[in-house]
């Protein structure tokens, strides 16, 4: 089920997700929906917070970069290392039509449940470094304008409030 993505700056998107306790058909199901919502919205990744769920849950798929990966559910995601710097322009589903170029690690390592429970841990590199730092941070109430300066940030962030409004005043299908 493709799923409702907020708009920054909604209040939810600020609050920090709780961890997943066990993963089980509710998770899974989770899952599910937000592979499908990003897939829809033509997304790399997404975070349950996102689809106003505030669950440490992630799911990426960068192959559209970098052919060789494979979609991605991260549960519980932890950064464990930070390995150099790299600067990508970045966007975010949840604030659509903008862009900023955001500094971030080049190389991250991440332990995570996956969709079976499993404890995996993996080194991420490229735009999958880029995203799961991104996804990462929405899990604690961060976004990436959180990471420009305030000028930037409240220029997108007036814009976001029309988006948002338009939205609103949409009839429903």
């Amino acid at each position: 089920m493709v799923r409702e993505i907020l708009i920054w700056p909604d209040p939810v998107l600020k609050q920090k997700a709780r961890p997943v306790a066990r993963v089980d058909d509710t998770v899974r199901t989770l899952v599910r929906d937000m592979f499908e919502t990003m897939y829809s919205a033509q997304g790399v990744g997404l975070a349950a917070p996102q689809v106003g769920v505030l669950q440490r849950v992630i799911v990426l798929d960068t192959r559209p970069s970098q052919p060789e990966s494979q979609p991605l559910a991260m549960i519980n995601p932890e950064l464990i290392a930070l390995e150099g710097k790299a600067t990508y322009h970045e966007s975010c589903l949840s604030i659509p039509g903008e862009s900023e170029d955001v500094e971030r690690a080049a190389v991250v390592t991440v332990r995570y449940l996956d969709e079976e429970g499993h404890e995996q841990t993996r080194v991420c590199d490229g735009l999958l470094a880029i995203a799961v730092q991104h996804e990462t941070d929405h899990l604690n109430g961060t976004v990436y304008v959180d990471h420009v300066s305030s000028l930037k940030r409240e220029f997108i962030r007036k814009r976001m409030k029309r988006v948002k409004a338009s939205r609103e005043t949409r009839p429903s299908a």
